[in-house]
């Protein structure tokens, strides 16, 4: 298999993925056929224990499937080496979670800078590109405090900005607004998807809401291991 066309960012052909459990192995992927456009925006649901968090794994090229095929920037990933996901991960993905993930003795500033640390960046350059991203995130202002100054939409800001500073093609956000409130959440993502529309970033989010999933091109629906893509309003809008 090659990925269907230079556009693509992640293709996958019958990806597997099972786990021991009890002395069996425990399906929990069944041939995940997937093909992402660079610059789409694509949703993800299920319900606990329904593959979605495996996938994540996998698309964040921290698990490797057990079977399939699985291209990412052009990439085959079965036969690449943990070394080579992980350096493709830092120059490729940005992460987004639910908990935010900041370091609590670190202020915003450094939070965002951190990534640009392990590419060897010197702290005077890393500082620098971690206060444009800040300030583009509308939050110049807070720099230079702490986590718990914060509220939580600019801790989740701050964590959007700390994984677009390395300038990653692919934003992988799960549940990103699953510890904020409706209006923090709503302005949470009209966030991501401006910042898709200005630089055309790809965007894949996991969520169990089916209001903010409808506003992302496409809506994936995993049950079972299995991964079903269903028409949502954004895409009949837009043909």
């Amino acid at each position: 298999m090659e990925p269907q066309s230079t556009h693509s960012l992640i293709a996958m052909n019958d990806v597997c993925q099972s786990y021991p459990m009890a002395g069996h192995n425990l399906p929990v992927l069944r041939d995940v056929t997937l093909n992402i456009r660079r610059g789409q925006t694509c949703a993800i649901l299920g319900t606990s224990g329904s593959g979605k968090s495996t996938l994540l794994n996998i698309l964040g090229l921290l698990d490797r499937p057990e079977s399939g095929q699985f291209w990412f920037a052009g990439r085959n990933m079965i036969d690449a080496t943990a070394d080579e996901r992980a350096q493709l991960r830092n120059r490729e993905i940005g992460f987004v979670f639910q908990s935010f993930n900041l370091l609590p003795r670190l202020t915003a500033l450094d939070n965002v800078a951190l990534p640009l640390f392990y590419r060897g960046f010197t702290r005077s350059e890393a500082r620098e590109c971690a206060r444009i991203q800040i300030a583009r995130i509308g939050l110049g202002d807070r720099a230079h405090h702490r986590p718990s100054d914060l509220s939580g939409g600019q801790r989740q800001r701050v964590a959007i900005a700390r994984a677009l500073v390395g300038s990653p093609s692919l934003i992988l956000a799960d549940e990103p607004t699953g510890n904020l409130d409706r209006s923090t959440a709503h302005d949470v993502i009209d966030l991501l998807l401006g910042l898709n529309d200005e630089r055309a970033v790809t965007l894949i989010m996991v969520t169990h809401d089916a209001q903010l999933a409808e506003r992302l091109e496409r809506c994936l629906q995993v049950q079972d291991g299995i991964l079903k893509e269903t028409a949502n309003r954004r895409a009949m809008t837009d043909a």
